[in-house]
């Protein structure tokens, strides 16, 4: 599916990105890995040891002259780019809107959609050179109504969807496509603390019963609906924001809150 595609991941650590990374490369791809964690490098091992072909790179998406480089790189050690991932991210704040400050705001917005922006904006040149290219963004469901995340966090995650779909038209004819994902809940390093308040009060099985599969998510059913969004085969999917969240986006229910 994705056979000699140069595709840059970022947040490529753990989770989500680690999942597309090693999925990519299993399809074919070449993978730069970017994360400001180590863990990043344990994705190329992985890879490496599989048999693919990976390179690693610790840098913070959110500054611009680090993604200056890791697209540079990218050219530089594969010959070109042909999809870049702008999956890193953070939960945001974690606070009720009267406790948020603004360094709150400012770290979210900073990672979850000033990173997005910096990543389409360094490879957006390249794609529409070459008059191909696939980019790929990580919204969220929260992005798109409200009750699945925090001010903060919701609000990057609407502007990466209005990101996605601006720039879909400012691309008009480009032959460059992009695209977003609003995952549900997916079990990652970032919603560890659901998951482990749910185990110690032993309801693990009721964790993501609101949706109509009736439970929650893998990194790498998000990394397939990625690799897919990539390749050749979504040649005519853009400026889409897809939800895969096992349906709770087509009606997130709500439950009044305990007092």
């Amino acid at each position: 599916m994705l056979t000699g595609k140069r595709i840059i991941v970022t947040g490529a650590g753990s989770g989500i990105g680690r999942a597309t990374s090693l999925l990519a490369a299993s399809y074919g791809a070449k993978v730069v890995c970017v994360d400001l964690s180590d863990g990043v490098h344990d994705t190329v091992v992985e890879i490496t040891n599989s048999g693919g072909t990976a390179i690693p790179i610790t840098a913070d998406v959110s500054d611009e002259a680090a993604v200056v480089d890791f697209v540079a790189q990218c050219t530089q050690q594969f010959g070109g780019i042909d999809g870049i991932y702008a999956n890193a991210g953070v939960s945001g704040g974690g606070k009720t809107l009267t406790e948020l400050t603004v360094a709150d705001w400012q770290r979210t917005l900073a990672v979850n959609t000033i990173g997005v922006f910096l990543a389409i904006k360094h490879s957006v040149n390249h794609f529409v050179s070459q008059g191909h290219g696939a980019i790929v963004c990580t919204a969220s469901v929260a992005g798109l109504r409200a009750n699945a995340g925090g001010v903060d966090y919701s609000a990057s995650k609407a502007g990466v969807i209005s990101i996605v779909q601006t720039t879909a038209y400012q691309l008009y004819g480009t032959g460059v496509r992009i695209n977003a994902i609003c995952p549900g809940l997916i079990e990652t390093g970032m919603t560890k603390p659901t998951f482990d308040r749910a185990r110690e009060r032993g309801s693990e099985d009721k964790i993501g019963q609101i949706n109509p599969a009736k439970r929650y998510g893998q990194p790498s059913e998000i990394g397939e609906a990625a690799c897919f969004l990539l390749s050749d085969r979504a040649s005519y999917i853009n400026g889409h924001a897809l939800p895969v969240d096992g349906g709770l986006s087509a009606s997130h229910p709500w439950v009044f809150p305990r007092n």
